[in-house]
């Protein structure tokens, strides 16, 4: 059925028609768009669903270049930690948990940054064996780059001070005992997670279908997630998406990225980049170079700043990185790689340049320290600089302290990315950050966070509203190679639209838009969610 949405107020993006009142859809796309009186007498007749806005402001549908859609739905299976600002209410939190488990039942959830403590900082192995004495316990970071267990975690993994720990990551010990202090880091929770009972498929699919559902209120109509590490496999992964979303409906048009331990299984199966439909399809090989800045893992080119001599980790060496390219390309794959640090980026676009590029755009996630040759060589047709305006709000001040103040002035510089033509897509990292678009949006206008009252961090790298808009609409496209199907209200485009209760674009400050709410998320011309 033709569907007429009038009286509202279209922010289309596209220079040939920035505004207008009303829009045609028809099989899910636009096909008309103009003024509201010209609209319905070309377009109106019996058989059309006409649909009022009321006047609402209409963007392009928001979309998220970056997140983690499993570790969300794990948020509603397990134990949440996120935005808790103490340890003492870390481990009341624990206590309440490990209070409801069965013994020897796994402890598991997420989300805390000790940044964030007021008082004290990580707990130490004794104080979680004390809240949690009957329970392993595994408690990711908010980057995931690190986590915390307690003894009863190290005995079920068979934890001894001479096993092999992955490449790339390590277990803290204290300085004095040689013993573990609680603390993991990247790679070496490998260790704990293969002792961790695996959920079970219908558990998988209910959790999922929560995430998704809570992306969609969120007014998103599509993101690129990461999730084969958490579903199981690369075709367990696509069936539940298959499932939650072409055949139960659901709609949130998803690009999943691909984890380079399933290399092999892709070449296998058949798929490759592009393989699916409209709303499912399988993307980009990811691949992480580094860490994260919380635990001093981004690899940088010099040492941090708060601990001379300690440069980061690569989670790979060269040899291997390459070999991971290599294997990509010969699948026709583009990669999306995890790069905090320049190091890192430096690392991977030496390997990039050794390989011819691919019909899909590679992806350097993150991107948060440059100088200008790095940015000099991200400026390239098939290279998409993925970042994360929230980032910015959340690891100001503290974030200082790892660079100076020398690599801060340069790091997060979004504003320059793109006025040198650097392509760029905005995304959450999500549940690092909220998956909220409206926040890392504002994040991206202010660079503070909400309620915080100074010009911002860097201020000269803020971006326009139009422009971080863009960065969640337009820009996006072009990450998956989209740009023809999405990102703009354009004739052809695929109809997804986001409704605002506020209009962005006429704020007089910008903090307006933590009082804005979705009214509607449009999927294909459809009402996916509605106030």
């Amino acid at each position: 059925m033709r569907k007429i949405l009038i009286n509202g107020n279209f922010y289309t993006l596209d220079p040939i028609k920035p505004v207008v009142q009303a829009v045609v859809v028809e099989n899910g796309r636009f096909i008309a768009m103009g003024s509201e009186a010209d609209i319905l007498l070309q377009w109106n007749n019996h058989t059309c669903e006409v649909i009022d806005l009321a006047g609402k402001t209409v963007t392009p549908g928001l979309v998220d270049s970056h997140l983690h859609l499993s570790l969300i739905a794990e948020q509603f299976m397990h134990l949440d930690l996120t935005g808790i600002t103490s340890k003492t209410e870390m481990l009341e939190k624990i206590q309440e948990k490990a209070n409801t488990l069965r013994p020897n039942e796994w402890l598991l959830g997420g989300g805390w940054d000790e940044n964030l403590f007021m008082d004290g900082s990580i707990p130490t192995l004794e104080e979680l064996d004390y809240v949690a004495p009957h329970n392993p316990l595994f408690l990711t970071r908010i980057c995931t780059h690190a986590a915390v267990a307690n003894s009863k975690a190290f005995e079920l993994s068979n934890y001894h001070p001479h096993m092999s720990i992955p490449e790339g990551g390590s277990i803290v010990l204290d300085e004095s005992s040689r013993k573990p202090t609680g603390l993991i880091l990247e790679s070496a929770s490998e260790i704990f997670k293969q002792h961790i009972p695996q959920k079970s498929y219908a558990e998988l699919i209910q959790a999922m279908r929560k995430a998704i559902q809570f992306a969609i209120q969120k007014g998103l109509t599509s993101v690129h997630t990461n999730d084969p590490l958490f579903l199981g496999g690369l075709q367990q992964t696509y069936t539940i998406y298959d499932t939650l979303l072409n055949q139960e409906g659901l709609g949130l048009r998803t690009n999943l990225l691909i984890n380079h331990e399933f290399l092999d299984d892709l070449k296998t199966s058949g798929m490759y980049t592009g393989y699916g439909n409209e709303t499912l399809q399988i993307g980009a090989v990811k691949i992480f170079a580094d860490g994260a800045f919380g635990r001093r893992t981004a690899l940088l080119s010099e040492p941090y700043h708060d601990a001379p001599g300690h440069y980061g980790e690569a989670m790979l060496d060269q040899e291997a990185l390459t070999d991971i390219v290599r294997r990509s390309r010969e699948l026709s794959m583009p990669i999306a790689v995890h790069t905090i640090g320049d190091q890192a980026l430096v690392n991977v676009l030496d390997v990039l340049d050794q390989f011819p590029t691919v019909s899909h755009r590679d992806r350097l996630i993150h991107v948060q320290v440059l100088n200008q040759e790095l940015i000099n060589r991200l400026i390239h047709p098939s290279r998409i600089a993925d970042i994360q305006p929230r980032f910015v709000a959340s690891d100001f001040p503290w974030v200082i302290e790892r660079l100076g103040t020398s690599r801060s002035e340069t790091s997060y510089a979004w504003k320059t990315l793109m006025d040198y033509g650097v392509i760029c897509a905005g995304g959450s990292d999500s549940p690092v950050e909220p998956v909220d678009p409206l926040l890392g949006i504002h994040a991206a206008v202010t660079r503070k966070l909400p309620g915080e009252t100074h010009d911002g961090w860097n201020p000269k790298e803020k971006l326009s509203m139009i422009d971080a808009f863009r960065l969640f609409t337009e820009f996006t496209a072009y990450a998956t190679s989209e740009e023809i199907l999405k990102g703009t209200i354009s004739r052809g485009k695929l109809a997804d639209m986001t409704v605002l209760s506020n209009n962005p674009f006429e704020m007089e400050n910008p903090d307006e838009l933590l009082k804005t709410e979705i009214e509607m998320t449009i999927i294909g011309g459809e009402i996916k969610y509605e106030k």
